[in-house]
């Protein structure tokens, strides 16, 4: 970084980070069931497959945020998937924890509950990395500057590739997402370029990363929140609101839609 960032983006960061305190031990977050619209007319014969979907890591898994409490992007993302030709119901299991970073993610996944969860699962989607950024962010407030993050992504990049070695070993057939981290800064301070910059490489290092495993895909979320006139944030200013959560699940379904459902229904259908 050519300079240290202000003093006034500084200080909002401060307040915001008040707002991602992490909830200790395994937390399972229950899903409430939402109303599917009604699939077109298939052959008596057809079979539907009912999916399983794991999703785990920080607060935007949790749902922080979400008004109605039913799991932020999860329920939308649920109905979407089940308007698919070919799919029945999706049921989700939610181990998203606020606070969460890479090391604590990796503990998790080595827990029973979540290896049982993971090995029955078909889809396995995990957002993490922001509470990493975070982390560094809280440590250097007084001269933050893009060389700080250095070590730190270092050590996101080896942490993501231990999670996805583990969940390889749990289960090698289920398709992996990844949902890429956002500039929750930019609605209000358009002059931090740094800091997106910050986020453009730490969205590529991951999507490297994914690239050294099979049936993985990288979902992209950071222009929702650079482009849109909406406001797609909670009132912490941190968090998205529904309509943000409501937009992670479309790009995620877009992803899926284009690049692993044609294959995947394509697969279980000859079994």
């Amino acid at each position: 970084m050519k300079k240290p960032f202000t003093f006034l983006s500084i200080c909002i960061a401060l307040f915001l980070l008040t707002s991602c305190t992490q909830t200790t031990g395994l937390q399972y977050n229950s899903i409430k069931e939402t109303t599917v619209s009604a699939k077109e007319k298939l052959p008596e014969t057809f079979r539907f497959y009912d999916m399983h979907i794991v999703s785990a890591g920080d607060s935007l898994t949790q749902g922080v945020g979400d008004s109605t409490n039913r799991g932020g992007y999860i329920p939308y993302l649920k109905d979407l998937l089940e308007s698919e030709k070919g799919i029945g119901k999706a049921t989700f299991e939610n181990y998203g924890v606020r606070g969460n970073k890479t090391d604590q993610l990796l503990k998790k996944l080595q827990t029973d509950k979540v290896k049982k969860s993971i090995s029955k699962s078909d889809m396995v989607i995990l957002t993490i990395g922001g509470n990493d950024i975070m982390k560094v962010v809280r440590e250097n407030l007084s001269d933050l500057q893009l060389k700080d993050f250095t070590k730190q992504m270092k050590l996101y990049e080896t942490n993501l590739h231990q999670i996805l070695t583990l969940i390889r070993k749990e289960n090698p057939d289920a398709m992996i997402v990844l949902v890429g981290v956002y500039n929750p800064f930019t609605k209000w301070f358009s002059n931090i370029d740094e800091m997106n910059e910050l986020v453009t490489e730490w969205n590529t290092t991951g999507e490297n990363i994914l690239t050294l495993f099979d049936n993985t895909y990288f979902v992209k979320i950071d222009d929702l929140f650079l482009s849109t006139k909406v406001n797609l944030f909670y009132k912490d200013y941190f968090h998205p609101n529904d309509k943000g959560y409501e937009l992670i699940a479309e790009k995620i379904y877009e992803k899926m839609e284009k690049d692993a459902l044609p294959a995947f229904l394509a697969n279980v259908s000859e079994d």
